[in-house]
């Protein structure tokens, strides 16, 4: 949620901060600005309401020889979407100003005291206080009166600060919300909330911590410690995404591009984890040693948004495979309830970005239990799994679309992985269902690729008939009712068509009162120990006279009968379809937003990394 960049240096500020700030569109955004040093030494800030377009053909009308500057973009928490609540904010002489992403708990207290004191404000953001509660404290020093200053703050925030009066140095601090530094062999330091923001520029990454401080010059970097301002030792970390990763090459929309990109994503998942021979499964970045996965009690799944969905499918493999109780939560809720849990529980949090407030704020509670935490996230040193006791990466590259494609698929992957390591250890899962899963598994990204271009054109199909709906119900049993959860979800996030996700067993209790010739009903049929029950729930739809669409095997000569609506996918274990089966439900979803002319890559009201609760 908003995004941040920053830069000084010697190359000219502005042409920086756009481009970073268009890198950081997919986190969702209402408003953009940028601000800048000039020639004669005063700031000048430029804001707009709505796309960074806006911001962008302003600035190309001026011909900023600038070499310092700080850029946002604002998805609204204090004050609607308008100019003046627009960042960057600036204290009261117009010298210094803020960029902000976060909530100050307390700054309807810490406003009234900067009220009392003569402070002028200018919006209804929570940030603007920063900005005079900074003026406050400022004497020569701005890092002194940045660090004096969050001594009073509480909440969450990544900030940078600029002051006009002390023109050679960016300041910059974090407290649970990202923030990265990019440094350059010849010169110019930068920060952004996201990595895709530096990677046209540098590839190497610092990942400040919570309660840690930077000052930034043109050709140097400082960490140091918020709360007593000692020096910190940082690691520089090499990010193996470029920033070719993150175009379209040719797609209409990113979403497209990074649904096309799941078979690699899935095979890079797996790929020297998973012995071809043996099916034997090597995890060693989870740090899961043979005496805790035999001493193993209970398993927690903890995660938001698509990546529960993805926690819901592994509990039916995890249970199946290694019987072991799995829990599954969401993690706003998990963070809050009374949680039971001890050294005997694996608590895996998930997480696409590693820094999603609610899976990190219920990861870290977990922690104080004295459960094992293994964290599985797409991120290399973001917070989650900087924090875990081990991790186990997705290796799906930079995910730009806000809705969830190739993210889901590697996390289901990695997960899938999870349980075989686990089964394996224990010895629920024999060596020829070993070999047997990894095969499928192994055989699965290339059996994608070969049915893509055939499901692009069979959903553009169907959505031609379907785009109009405004209602949708997807249904499926076993492991694939999550998938209908997910599919549904991918509906709504990107068309805004209202759809639900049910367990078609569930029909009797409730949806079935909303089926009639207007409600399209998706049913995932494939041929697997749920078959007989989900074509008898189908037939329930049918007598009622719903609008069905069939998503079954390609054996199944059964689904004509049932309607004209069928995609029919290949025939893969059956634990692997809910894999599979999310291909058409992904596709659909983006055939019948781009008909229906939606912001496909960056739906309203949505943000891509969720760092606030």
């Amino acid at each position: 949620m908003c995004g941040i960049v920053g830069y000084i240096g010697k190359r000219r500020v502005v042409p920086i901060l756009l481009e970073g700030l268009k890198r950081l569109e997919y986190r969702g955004y209402d408003s953009a600005g940028l601000v800048y040093i000039d020639t004669d030494a005063s700031l000048k800030r430029h804001r707009f309401e709505g796309k960074l377009a806006n911001l962008e053909e302003h600035m190309e009308a001026l011909n900023v020889d600038s070499h310092i500057g700080l850029g946002h973009t604002r998805w609204a928490t204090h004050g609607a979407p308008s100019k003046a609540n627009a960042h960057p904010h600036c204290d009261c002489s117009g010298d210094l100003v803020v960029v902000h992403n976060g909530i100050i708990e307390n700054y309807h207290a810490l406003r009234d005291e900067l009220t009392a004191r003569g402070h002028k404000f200018n919006s209804e953001t929570d940030t603007e206080v920063l900005a005079h509660l900074i003026e406050e404290n400022l004497d020569k020093d701005l890092a002194a009166a940045v660090r004096k200053s969050l001594k009073k703050v509480e909440g969450s925030y990544a900030l940078a600060v600029l002051w006009a009066k002390q023109p050679d140095r960016l300041i910059a601090a974090r407290n649970h919300s990202p923030l990265v530094l990019g440094v350059q062999e010849q010169g110019g330091s930068f920060l952004a909330s996201d990595i895709p923001a530096l990677l046209p520029y540098t590839r190497k990454i610092i990942f400040l911590e919570d309660q840690e401080m930077a000052i930034l010059t043109a050709d140097s970097w400082q960490v140091m410690d918020l709360d007593n301002g000692a020096p910190i030792d940082k690691e520089v970390h090499t990010i193996n995404w470029n920033a070719a990763m993150a175009e379209k090459t040719g797609y209409k929309h990113f979403m497209l591009k990074e649904i096309f990109e799941q078979p690699l994503a899935i095979l890079n998942t797996f790929r020297g984890r998973l012995d071809p021979e043996t099916g034997q499964v090597n995890l060693p970045e989870a740090e899961l040693d043979p005496d805790f996965l035999n001493s193993i009690k209970r398993i927690s799944l903890v995660a938001c948004g698509t990546s529960w969905h993805a926690a819901l499918v592994a509990k039916y493999w995890l249970e199946k495979w290694t019987g072991i109780p799995v829990e599954v939560d969401i993690a706003s809720e998990f963070r809050y309830r009374t949680l039971l849990l001890d050294d005997s529980v694996l608590v895996v949090p998930i997480s696409q970005s590693g820094e999603t407030a609610d899976t990190l704020a219920g990861m870290r509670r977990a922690k104080q239990f004295g459960a094992k935490v293994v964290t599985i996230c797409n991120v290399v040193g973001s917070t989650m799994t900087r924090e875990a006791n081990g991790t186990i990466y997705t290796h799906a590259g930079p995910e730009i679309g806000v809705a969830s494609t190739k993210a889901f698929t590697s996390q289901l992957t990695a997960l899938f992985l999870l349980t075989m390591l686990i089964g394996q250890e224990r010895q629920t899962i024999k060596p020829d269902q070993a070999r047997e899963l990894a095969q499928a598994l192994i055989e699965l990204p290339d059996l994608i690729e070969k049915e893509l271009p055939r499901l692009l054109d069979e959903t553009d199909r169907l959505a031609e008939d379907f785009t109009k709906c405004r209602d949708f119900l997807y249904l499926g049993r076993g492991c694939n009712f999550p998938i209908a959860l997910e599919g549904a979800l991918k509906l709504k996030e990107i068309s805004y068509i209202h759809a639900e996700g049910y367990p078609a067993g569930e029909l009797k209790h409730g949806p079935i009162a909303l089926i009639d010739r207007d409600m399209p009903i998706l049913a995932l049929a494939p041929k697997d120990g749920v078959y007989d029950k989900v074509i008898s729930n189908v037939e329930e739809v049918k007598a009622r006279h719903g609008r069905l669409i069939m998503i079954g095997s390609n054996d199944d000569d059964n689904l004509q009968r049932i309607t004209s609506d069928i995609i029919q996918l290949p025939t893969v274990l059956e634990d692997l379809n809910p894999i599979l089966y999310t291909i058409p439900l992904q596709l659909l979803a983006y055939q019948i937003a781009n008909r229906r002319g939606c912001d496909v890559d960056q739906p309203r009201n949505l943000a891509k990394s969720v760092t606030v609760e």
